[in-house]
């Protein structure tokens, strides 16, 4: 079992940059595909980033291609989403996930453990 922690939500305006953190501790990190999805008011909770087992192989979804960053460092047990460019309508409570598996894709219910989730509010 694994247990995550968010950190580095907050407000920003439009154009500008957040990094989140998702802490783990318990069972090897590096036992663990890892993804961070969002969910806005009213919406589903959808998968933004993904990254592999071994950080080789990475997704994210077209609206997020090219301003979300995801990685991972299997020494500090983290998972990390550097978000540039930030549009209000990233605005959401950002969740990460952990599966047991090489890669754990893109569904919710792909993923078996899961953190509190962080806010992040983009001012236009």
């Amino acid at each position: 079992q694994v247990q995550l922690v968010e950190s580095g939500g907050g407000l920003v305006q439009a154009g500008g940059s957040l990094r989140l953190s998702c802490a783990a501790s318990g069972r090897t990190f590096s036992s663990y595909a890892m993804g961070w999805f969002r969910q806005a008011p009213g919406k589903g909770r959808l998968c933004v980033a993904a990254i592999s087992r071994s950080g080789g192989r990475t997704y994210y979804a077209d609206s997020v291609k090219g301003r979300f960053t995801i990685s991972r460092d299997n020494a500090k047990s983290t998972v990390y989403l550097q978000m540039n460019s930030l549009e209000p309508e990233d605005t959401a409570v950002y969740y990460c996930a952990a599966d047991s598996s090489a890669w754990g894709g893109t569904e919710r219910d792909e993923y078996e453990y899961w953190g509190q989730g962080t806010q992040v509010t983009v001012s236009s």
